[in-house]
């Protein structure tokens, strides 16, 4: 995490050659999937097609995730954090946090958007190992 345009892509991406994989974009990938899919019928089938991307773009048990706000519309009710953490079960998510760490890293919390907004979260860091860009 880190405001933009501090090099959180670009070290993804740095990540990614070294280990010979591509991240997944899930805002082009799973907007262009859920795209094809009736607006009331998306929430159903989000978790499922984030499954399939992840396992095309996961190479052994690493997963890299960039570009995911669209995790946080509230149209599709999930639980980003939540969801990034199941996908930790299986394999290593590395995945571009687009929000602020508030507090140290040992006892903060992640928060995306600002209280107030419509798709502002507010999460313990409780199973996250959160890694800063200044």
């Amino acid at each position: 995490m880190g405001a933009p345009q501090t090099g959180k892509t670009l070290l993804l991406h740095a990540l990614a050659r070294r280990r010979g994989l591509a991240p997944l974009n899930v805002g082009m990938e799973l907007g262009h999937r859920l795209a094809a899919i009736r607006q009331r019928q998306r929430h159903l089938q989000t978790t499922t097609i984030l499954r399939e991307l992840a396992d095309q773009h996961a190479r052994g048990d690493l997963l890299l995730l960039d570009n995911i706000e669209l995790l946080f519309d509230r149209s599709l009710q999930l639980d980003p954090l939540d969801l990034l953490k199941r996908h930790a079960h299986a394999k290593r998510v590395v995945a571009v946090w687009p929000g602020e760490l508030q507090g140290d890293a040992r006892t903060g919390r992640l928060t995306y958007a600002e209280m107030g907004h419509p798709e502002h979260q507010d999460y313990s860091l409780a199973g996250v190992v959160p890694f800063e860009i200044q």
